[in-house]
């Protein structure tokens, strides 16, 4: 069946916004429409969620960034997240994703959601886990009918995607924790849930209740955005068989979500050296039916804490040229510390100029346009028209600082390459 005959919600906000997202998208109404049926895009917004602007997140649309923001028992400063939203909806993300794991959970998603106009995320199994962990008890205890209630209340509430470890089976769990693998299992969703397998000796109870899910995220078309539980913490761990095992149980789910008329995204690696980045990506893609892909990085080395942004542009940008359809960012606090207003903004910008950087190599119109907009500011030293192309334009006008009137930068004055040949007096050139 039709996802879109099947899931209402889907239709109505799809029939509501199709005429300005095929003009922000430059796609014609049919191809969105196409893609959305044919599961390798989806469309980011629940009905419930207030003021909002759906995004497509998918081959042919524009690739996406996300943010993930939110408090953590060691810093539990609700409204720095709420400015680091801010932040991050002013350098340019198009989605958020609250990874909050301390405080009043349901007030801080309640107050992400009233505040930001973006496509909010959301991991429901944190909620539920923090209610054992802050009381002393093991999240091995959870019962998993906790978890479904918790996916409900969210989705209720306005989430518009959720990510789901339920790709991470019983056997996949064992390959990574008691495995070879240099790092196991750096997914805190992972963990939880490998602990929970391993102490009860049981499967996934998100897998086997998969169907139960999917009539939660039909209701309220929240988009499922299938959860890398087994992904690579470090590179040498990339492409394990742990983590190609929850790869195809992905693919196979993604399907099912297609043909429950649910929208299903991918989460993929991860730590990856350069050189496997492209095999990874176009493998991810074809074992999940051309999905769309959100990738955390891929970090092409593990030894730059406080420069993983850097790193994870580097993969970014070889991923989106490879195929990955959404990037989430990172920034210089990660593996560290949670991230400051300052670290969030700089980690938009690196997973934006990943995105730029991998279009333009596809060739996408609209990454070209930008490239050649700028090149003809520049040539005629047009500072207005080099912020309206830059990726960050506030950046521009701050380095310039006391030199913003003048019409060379501050590094050629006289000097001016393009100063030089169109002032010549002599009309030589």
């Amino acid at each position: 069946m039709s996802i879109l005959n099947s899931n209402a919600a889907l239709r109505g906000l799809l029939d509501q916004h199709l005429a300005d997202l095929s003009r922000e998208e430059g796609l014609a109404p049919e191809t969105i429409r196409d893609a959305i049926e044919r599961g390798t895009m989806v469309l980011l917004g629940n009905p419930s969620h207030p003021s909002l602007r759906p995004i497509l997140v998918g081959q042919p649309a524009r690739v996406k960034v996300n943010a993930n923001i939110g408090t953590s028992p060691m810093r539990n400063h609700p409204e720095c997240e709420m400015q680091k939203v801010d932040a991050a909806v002013e350098a340019g993300a198009d989605t958020i994703m609250d990874l909050s794991i301390a405080g009043d959970l349901d007030a801080i998603r309640r107050e992400m959601l009233a505040r930001c106009p973006l496509p909010l995320g959301t991991v429901p199994l944190y909620s539920v886990a923090q209610k054992y962990i802050e009381c002393g008890k093991d999240p091995a205890l959870i019962d998993p009918e906790e978890i479904f209630a918790e996916i409900e209340k969210q989705a209720q509430q306005g989430v518009d995607f959720m990510t789901v470890h339920c790709g991470l089976t019983r056997r996949g769990a064992e390959w990574a924790a008691k495995g070879d693998r240099l790092l196991g299992i750096v997914s805190r969703g992972g963990s939880i849930l490998a602990r929970w397998m391993l102490r009860h000796d049981r499967e996934n109870p998100l897998l086997t209740g998969y169907d139960r899910i999917l009539d939660i995220a039909r209701k309220y078309n929240v988009t499922l955005s299938l959860g890398d539980g087994l992904r690579p913490g470090a590179g040498a761990d990339a492409g394990d068989a742990a983590q190609w095992e929850e790869v195809m149980v992905l693919g196979q789910l993604a399907k099912r979500g297609l043909e429950a008329g649910v929208q299903c995204m991918i989460e993929g690696p991860g730590h990856v050296p350069m050189n496997e980045v492209e095999a990874q990506i176009v493998g991810i893609k074809k074992l999940t039916h051309g999905a769309p892909l959100y990738v955390l990085g891929p970090l092409v080395i593990d030894s730059c804490p406080g420069y993983d942004h850097i790193a994870g542009a580097i993969g970014g940008a070889l991923a989106v040229r490879s195929g990955v359809d959404f990037l989430c960012y990172l920034t210089p606090a990660e593996h560290l510390t949670l991230p400051t207003r300052e670290d969030v903004r700089a980690g938009v910008i690196a997973s934006r100029i990943a995105a730029q950087a991998g279009e333009v190599a596809l060739g996408r119109p609209h990454a070209l346009a930008r490239e050649l907009g700028m090149g003809k500011a520049r040539k005629a030293l047009d500072w207005p028209g080099m912020e309206r192309h830059a990726l960050d334009a506030a950046m521009v006008d701050e380095r310039r600082g006391e030199h913003r009137n003048e019409e060379e930068c501050a590094m050629c004055g006289k000097f001016c390459a393009v100063k030089m040949l169109r002032d010549d007096p002599q009309g030589a050139f």
